[in-house]
């Protein structure tokens, strides 16, 4: 079953996290994705660009709406994902605890509609 892992945090926080490697992350999380490739759990991750970077559409009332930056205006914000294989819930929500931003974030686990 696939589940993604939704990483939410404080987006001047983890701008200002120095990589240490050639593909920009930092060790724990070079680490992190190690164990998930190791263990054949690994489908996808990516971290985001800022939002500054973002913009969100909507039509409310047959009218087209632009926003710059980020739909919600919360202190944490979307930052990345992984697309994981797990059996279930509770190994998803496993690895989750295992993610380097849960120390200062919030992973969101929700499972993917498997068509």
């Amino acid at each position: 079953m696939q589940f993604m892992l939704l990483i939410h945090g404080n987006e001047r926080a983890m701008m200002e996290a120095t990589p240490t490697d050639a593909t920009g992350m930092t060790p724990d999380y070079a680490a992190y994705n190690m164990a998930l490739v190791k263990a054949g759990a690994m489908v996808a991750g990516e971290r985001l660009r800022p939002t500054t970077d973002a913009a969100s559409v909507r039509i409310r009332n047959g009218r087209t709406e632009v926003l710059d930056g980020p739909y919600a205006d919360t202190k944490e914000q979307f930052g990345g994902f992984y697309i994981i294989e797990a059996p279930d819930l509770d190994k998803a929500m496993d690895w989750a605890l295992q993610c380097p931003a849960s120390r200062h974030g919030t992973i969101e686990v929700r499972p993917v509609v498997q068509g």
